[in-house]
């Protein structure tokens, strides 16, 4: 296997914190949801990064996909990330994919999602430990 792409980003304060990739590109506050007792307010959090990065993987696979075998489609996917309290001292993740595909009929949408979630690779990355259910819309 020949690696393709590869980077970086450091966490600082961990979930009251910074996020910053290597390249400065990404440079976010992060803060704990009020939820769990944080401030809340216009920052961002771990799960909604890795939402926003899952949706943008899995559409990408989904969009190529469908090149590959030629077919001309609009996409959107949106990603929902829950956290999940295993024990009082673990957490785990589970997560739904609502996609929307126009320009193909409803068999050959869930054939090409299902081709698209053994391609993509965060639900490579996912598969056996973490729950993911994808909804066609």
């Amino acid at each position: 296997m020949q690696k393709l792409f590869e980077t970086s980003a450091t966490a600082v304060g961990g979930r009251n914190g910074r996020v910053k990739s290597s390249d400065g590109v990404l440079d976010l506050e992060v803060r704990l949801p009020n939820v769990f007792g944080g401030s809340g307010g216009a920052y961002t959090n771990p799960e909604q990064l890795f939402a926003a990065g899952y949706s943008a993987c899995f559409d990408s696979a989904l969009n190529y996909i469908a090149k590959v075998q030629g077919l001309v489609i609009s996409s959107k996917v949106t990603a929902h990330v829950a956290l999940i309290q295993g024990t009082p001292t673990a957490w785990d993740l589970a997560v739904t994919l609502d996609v929307e595909i126009n320009g193909l009929e409803e068999t050959e949408a869930k054939k090409l999602l299902g081709l698209a979630h053994e391609s993509c690779p965060y639900s490579r990355a996912l598969k056996g430990n973490v729950e993911v259910k994808i909804n066609l819309i």
